[in-house]
């Protein structure tokens, strides 16, 4: 998702909790940088305590400007408990290769991941619910909202849609070989990176279609020809 609504993006905010402080010349606080990650990314760990201890759900979500949009069940006990005060963590990575040294010690992963803190506000507004989940449809992929019936008002009133402010956090990125030790470095080992990237197949029809009803160019354009 752009920055459509002309909002200036701002690096984020360090603080104690978000200060980087191993393999500090990985991190970042720019802003293009996190929403970079974030617009490509699909799915985002979010995190919080509440009386029974940690919890951690994966849950897709939408960037919109400086905000980011988290939906679920109006039981979701997760979000329920987030926009009762409880502050939340929400991490996104994006995993960009297999990083295999010569020495088990120093096997890593390239890795782009942003983490993010703060309170999750619940949305009343059906404007900017509707707003929010046409986001969401369009981040999985881009063009969906307009090729889909959009939430009824009562529809809307079954979900929990929160906001998460983009404020406070960090970016952190890992890329090149394998950092090996010098005396390893003549080891008959191979050692380097193997890519990873994330690739969409052919699109599979639901049964249940019109007949003669094509795949749409937003849904087709995922697959590389």
């Amino acid at each position: 998702m752009g920055d459509a609504g002309g909002v200036t993006a701002t690096d984020l905010t360090e603080t104690e909790r978000s200060t980087l402080h191993r393999k500090k010349e990985r991190g970042s606080h720019e802003r293009d940088l996190v929403d970079a990650i974030l617009d490509e990314g699909l799915v985002a760990h979010v995190a919080l305590t509440d009386d029974r201890g940690p919890l951690v759900l994966p849950m897709v979500y939408a960037r919109v400007d400086d905000r980011l949009y988290l939906h679920g069940a109006l039981a979701n006990h997760l979000l329920r408990t987030a926009t009762g005060g409880a502050p939340v963590c929400v991490e996104v990575t994006l995993i960009d290769g297999l990083v295999l040294a010569r020495s088990a010690f120093h096997h890593s992963v390239n890795y782009r991941s942003v983490v993010l803190f703060g309170e999750a506000v619940l949305v009343d507004d059906l404007d900017e619910k509707c707003a929010a989940m046409v986001a969401l449809v369009d981040h999985l992929v881009a063009g969906r909202s307009g090729g889909t019936r959009l939430p009824t008002d009562a529809e809307l009133r079954k979900t929990a849609v929160v906001r998460v402010p983009i404020g406070e956090g960090s970016a952190k990125v890992r890329t090149g070989p394998p950092i090996d030790d010098d005396e390893d470095l003549e080891l008959d080992v191979w050692a380097g990176v193997v890519p990873v990237a994330t690739t969409f197949g052919e699109p599979e029809p639901d049964s249940g279609r019109p007949v003669g009803l094509g795949v749409p160019h937003h849904v087709a354009a995922l697959t590389p020809r």
